[in-house]
């Protein structure tokens, strides 16, 4: 997958009380790692989050606090086709033969503190009539930044 594929990057932090939404280079969504790097760059009082959507295909959330950094997979079966599906894996340490059960892994509670619990994302991520972006914009709407995000998005 290339550039091209990301539907888009964004950085979510939490400063002064307000959700700030932050449009990432593309790039940095092919890449778990440079997404963990970059996200450390924003302040925050609950952790920043990065989102990625990648090709209509699956989603990534990524949470960094300080040095901790958190992520979940919408979609396991794209680790194989994809860097930062497979980079994601790689940090789960997730066995190199992916099942065939297209299913969620990592940290399904990564945003239980803020309001979204894993039950919640699990069937977000289980519902086949949502793709990736509407997934994230209905986390982005219960957590209370979607108009900042799909003005983000434009």
């Amino acid at each position: 997958m290339a550039q091209d594929d990301v539907d888009f990057a964004v950085a979510v932090y939490h400063d002064d009380g307000l959700w700030r939404v932050v449009e990432l280079n593309p790039h940095i969504g092919e890449d778990v790692g440079e997404l963990s790097e970059a996200l450390a760059r924003f302040p925050s009082d609950v952790g920043v989050l990065g989102m990625v959507s990648m090709n209509d295909d699956f989603f990534v959330i990524v949470r960094r606090s300080g040095t901790q950094v958190r992520v979940m997979l919408s979609d396991v079966t794209a680790a194989d086709e994809c860097p930062l599906a497979g980079g994601v894996a790689d940090m789960l340490d997730l066995p190199s033969a992916i099942a065939d059960d297209a299913q969620a892994v990592g940290d399904m509670e990564i945003l239980s503190d803020l309001g979204v619990t894993a039950f919640d994302l699990g069937v977000l991520c289980d519902d086949d009539d949502l793709y990736p972006d509407d997934v994230l914009l209905d986390v982005a709407d219960r957590l209370g930044f979607g108009v900042q995000l799909e003005a983000v998005l434009g």
